[in-house]
């Protein structure tokens, strides 16, 4: 090979690995860029995981994704076996934490109901409370996927929420209790 070559081939593979570096890089930074969020105002609260914002002139009723909360019909067993409306207090607990809004949420694809799955917190950036997070956090709902693990595990030691007790998991307790599915997608708003 004559040295005229391999001085072409030598920039070709500096080009090359230049151009794979910038590739990298370019992956990295979008992997960490936040979720675009949308400044949505709170209209109403159904039940532990599920909210309705308001998004244009339409209502949106969003399921948070990474959680189940217990049922809002769902009854829990404290320590001692007394029954007590254990999703009727996850939902107050996300009355509470949601507050009187506006949420930022990051909105994406829809569930089998038409509910629009998303993630939801009280600020935009890092000060705001990831409300999904909260819940698990606080007890009121269990980690779906491995997102809220850790702060599933927290609750549970502490025993806070539904871990005071013995609790049937939101799946297995809508399977038993099986309503037929409704639409919950749009919803006009009268204001």
């Amino acid at each position: 090979m004559s040295p005229t070559t391999r001085l072409r081939w030598r920039r070709r593979l500096r080009s090359l690995a230049a151009l794979l570096l910038l590739a990298a890089m370019a992956i990295a930074v979008w992997s960490v860029l936040p979720e675009p969020t949308e400044h949505v105002p709170l209209v109403h609260v159904s039940d532990g995981d599920s909210l309705t914002v308001k998004q244009g002139e339409t209502g949106v009723t969003v399921r948070l994704t990474g959680i189940d909360a217990v049922e809002y019909r769902q009854d829990c067993a404290r320590s001692d076996a007394s029954r007590w409306p254990c999703g009727r207090e996850a939902r107050a607990a996300l009355v509470a934490l949601a507050g009187p809004g506006p949420l930022h949420c990051s909105l994406g694809a829809h569930d089998k109901y038409r509910r629009t799955l998303g993630t939801c917190r009280t600020a935009p950036d890092a000060g705001g409370i990831d409300i999904a997070a909260e819940m698990v956090r606080r007890g009121w709902a269990v980690a779906t996927g491995d997102d809220y693990l850790v702060e599933e595990a927290e609750a549970q030691a502490g025993r806070r929420g539904i871990w005071q007790g013995d609790f049937t998991r939101p799946a297995d307790w809508r399977a038993a209790h099986e309503r037929p599915a409704t639409a919950t997608g749009a919803i006009p708003l009268d204001r």
